[in-house]
């Protein structure tokens, strides 16, 4: 006996017929449940430890960044505005998601409102994208910096900068725009359990019952287009800058200049491979643990961030000779 569900779309109830007895009508169609982390529910308060400590380094790591970067004024350069920016993106990327996901782990609270699930989307992938173009902006710097030492000053003027941001801020904000809106198109039935520890893309579209193909390919076009241009870009620039580096006349500037290079691929590596990793797993990964696919995309959105200020900050001698005189300072 069919027996008549309501279909959630946004801002209407629509009728919807199916013969499946075991599912879940709604409730509250104006909000989703985040489950957490799938099957290690009994585990979240001691799961959440480690991530709570890599907030918190995160916060603090990239605070303290900005803080000597506006202090210091030898370090109102480009590398360092660049530098800025990611700190600023990093602080945002991890607050959209980890404050919610710690009140899951701790409060056992997992509802959040259909608007509020759909700008956590936006903004993971907005900031995502613009991490990443920030991270190719740092490459070409360095290349010139390297590659061009004498015309550095000239090429990467401070209105050169600004518009560099402006174009990267802009792109991430645009090329993020459809996420949210192709989600609000599909109808939702049968639950509203997100199997996640945040709004991720797939996961919540998944939920739709509708052909999701176009939300899976943009996601897909995004991934392999703009990711990928951004890491060529960045692979281009770095073997301009090992052949000029294996050019030095002295092998200890060769060590030197590779040592900063060498930090620099740490933390780019760093950024790229969960973040791939976690979107294609989350379209062709269908044997894979759902436990799993939640901690790499935990991963992605805590690592970097974690990483970020202690590569281009402990390995800067600029920022670490100017912390080190903070606390001297501060001691006498």
């Amino acid at each position: 006996m069919q027996e008549t569900l309501f279909c959630l779309r946004v801002g209407q109830l629509l009728p919807y017929s199916m013969s499946d007895s075991n599912t879940t009508d709604f409730t509250n169609p104006s909000t989703f449940i985040l489950s957490g982390i799938p099957g290690l529910e009994g585990a979240h308060v001691w799961i959440s430890i480690p991530f709570c400590t890599m907030y918190t380094i995160a916060l603090l790591g990239n605070f303290t960044i900005l803080f000597i970067v506006k202090m210091e004024p030898s370090l109102h350069v480009p590398m360092y505005y660049f530098l800025c920016m990611l700190a600023i993106t990093d602080m945002v990327l991890s607050t959209s998601t980890v404050p919610k996901m710690l009140s899951i782990f701790w409060f056992n609270s997992k509802e959040i409102d259909f608007s509020a699930c759909l700008t956590q989307l936006y903004f993971i992938h907005c900031l995502s994208e613009i991490e990443s173009g920030i991270f190719v902006a740092m490459a070409v710097d360095r290349y010139v910096a390297i590659c061009h030492p004498l015309r550095h000053s000239t090429i990467l003027t401070n209105p050169v900068v600004a518009k560099i941001g402006l174009a990267i801020l802009l792109r991430g904000g645009m090329l993020s725009l459809p996420f949210p809106f192709l989600v609000r198109r599909w109808p939702y039935c049968k639950t509203n359990m997100i199997p996640h520890t945040h709004c991720e893309h797939m996961a919540v579209v998944k939920l739709a019952c509708a052909d999701i193909r176009v939300s899976s390919y943009y996601g897909l076009f995004v991934v392999l287009c703009v990711i990928g241009l951004d890491v060529i870009f960045i692979a281009l620039s770095y073997t301009q800058i090992l052949r000029t580096i294996f050019s030095l006349p002295t092998k200890d500037a060769r060590l030197k200049t590779f040592g900063t290079c060498f930090s620099h691929l740490c933390a780019i590596l760093a950024f790229y491979i969960p973040g791939v990793f976690s979107s294609l797993m989350s379209r062709f990964g269908q044997n894979v643990a759902l436990h799993f696919h939640v901690l790499i995309g935990i991963v992605y959105l805590l690592v970097s961030p974690m990483l970020n200020p202690i590569i281009y900050g402990v390995r800067t001698n600029q920022i670490r000779d100017r912390l080190l005189r903070l606390f001297t300072h501060k001691g006498t």
